[in-house]
């Protein structure tokens, strides 16, 4: 049986995000939260364990994932979450972003092989939870993780999410499929794929190609299409008009939820950025779009939606 789990994009995917969306379109399974960031002498990011609560969390269960190259204090943070209810974290092995890969975590620490080994025999003797890892190939080569699987078959770690692509490329040209393969054969753990599923055909291919595979992650395909999920799992097809409306309806209640929650000053600006993934969902109209981009004020960006619904296809 197919499942579907919805990505971490920092920024985007929070828990306004989720509870909206899964409210508007089926499909997805479950969530990993964007990563909460440990912190030195053993302190917490309040704000960010808010995002986990698994009473805000219940239209769509979430996992946490964590990123740090520190096992004490990933073991500290660990027993919040699990006082919490949660039974599994995620361990951060992908993230792309510069500052982060400098600081040796996320896709930084992957060419360090040692140090992970040190990190997980320090974390597995210590936490209660299981622990799934979200990994890209390397840090800057695609043979990076290799050295790593060997390191990973000593632990009982739940799943290996794999994005096929180094750090370095950040979402730059297309998802290895070939070097997925070959982490498949080297391993003896639960994979699941991830990276560039945005739209069915590409998901088919993925899924004839390895067919012991049936956990799936996608993160800017349900941005550009939020629908797909649901055309993936073959949900009942709606009108074009009906499709209309419910975008309307689940982005303009995606504004009222933040703009209520006052969780972003520059409410305009972060819908602006929810639209450079949205636009994909509809035919081109560039010149409608730029207007939304260029709006200011709150009732200048819900006018030009207005507008721009009013002559949207999909």
């Amino acid at each position: 049986m197919t499942e579907l789990i919805l990505a971490p994009l920092h920024g985007f995917t929070d828990v306004i995000f989720r509870n909206v969306y899964s409210k508007y379109f089926l499909g997805f399974d479950e969530a990993i939260a964007p990563f909460i960031s440990t912190m030195e002498q053993h302190r917490i990011h309040s704000s960010k364990l808010r995002e986990v609560l698994p009473e805000l969390n219940q239209k769509l269960s979430v996992t946490p994932q964590i990123l740090s190259n520190a096992p004490d204090d990933f073991v500290f943070l660990t027993s919040y979450l699990a006082d919490m209810g949660h039974t599994t974290v995620n361990w951060n092995l992908g993230c792309p972003q510069t500052k982060i890969v400098r600081n040796k975590k996320g896709s930084g620490l992957i060419p360090f092989a040692e140090d992970i080994d040190a990190f997980l025999d320090i974390v597995f003797k210590e936490i209660s939870m299981e622990l799934s890892i979200k990994i890209r190939l390397g840090k800057k080569s695609p043979d990076e993780i290799y050295p790593l699987l060997k390191i990973f078959d000593n632990y009982p770690i739940k799943e290996i999410i794999l994005h096929p692509r180094t750090g370095a490329q950040f979402y730059k040209g297309a998802a290895d499929i070939e070097a997925f393969a070959s982490v498949l054969k080297k391993t003896n753990h639960k994979m699941v794929y991830n990276g560039d599923i945005i739209d069915k055909k590409f998901f088919l291919k993925v899924q004839k190609k390895f067919p012991t595979i049936t956990r799936f992650m996608i993160g800017r395909g349900a941005l550009e299409n939020p629908f797909l999920p649901s055309i993936i799992k073959n949900h009942s097809k709606i009108s074009e008009k009906e499709s209309l409306e419910k975008l309307y309806n689940f982005i303009d209640d995606l504004f009222n939820a933040y703009k209520e929650l006052k969780r972003d000053e520059k409410l305009t600006g972060k819908m602006k950025g929810f639209w450079t993934y949205f636009r994909k969902a509809f035919k081109k109209n560039d010149k409608l779009f730029k207007k939304i981009l260029l709006s200011q004020t709150e009732n200048e960006y819900k006018n030009e939606v207005e507008t721009f619904f009013s002559n949207a296809r999909i």
